[in-house]
């Protein structure tokens, strides 16, 4: 019975969400990776003069692991630049080992933010000829 308890309250963490410390060090993630984008020229050619934005950061529990969610400034194709991220990761894990107090640097695993898109495509289909006339019926 009390391995019953013990699985149960551990479902029940996984429930909560993220952590505060994980929502923290994820948001001072996100700041330093924002300011990085926009102030650095970076050497590698695929990301040189592109405007890049980073919409969240993700921590695992024990902060070692980090998911970065960027999105190109008023373009969708995001995925073409992924590879070339992955290729700066250890600069900006330097530059970010300057300005964190981590005991760990967090491992940088970038992905590409389509939550604009999805919106795109849900606005164009609530504003489509066909669901209007659902809404006037």
């Amino acid at each position: 019975m009390s391995r019953m308890g013990s699985q149960g309250n551990n479902a029940g963490k996984s429930l909560r969400g993220p952590s505060q410390r994980q929502l923290r060090v994820g948001e001072q993630l996100r700041h330093i990776l924002a300011d990085l984008f926009i102030r650095t020229e970076f050497r590698d050619p695929e990301l040189t003069g592109e405007r890049l934005t980073v919409t969240e950061v993700r921590m695992t529990p024990d902060l070692r692991r980090a998911i970065i969610y960027v999105t190109r400034l008023g373009r969708s194709d995001i995925d073409d630049l992924l590879p070339a991220l992955k290729r700066v990761t250890p600069f900006l894990r330097g530059q970010l080992g300057q300005k964190l107090r981590l005991k760990f640097l967090p491992d940088l695993h970038f992905q590409a933010d389509t939550t604009l898109d999805y919106a795109d495509k849900i606005d164009q289909i609530l504003h489509s000829p066909e669901v209007r006339r659902d809404l006037e019926d």
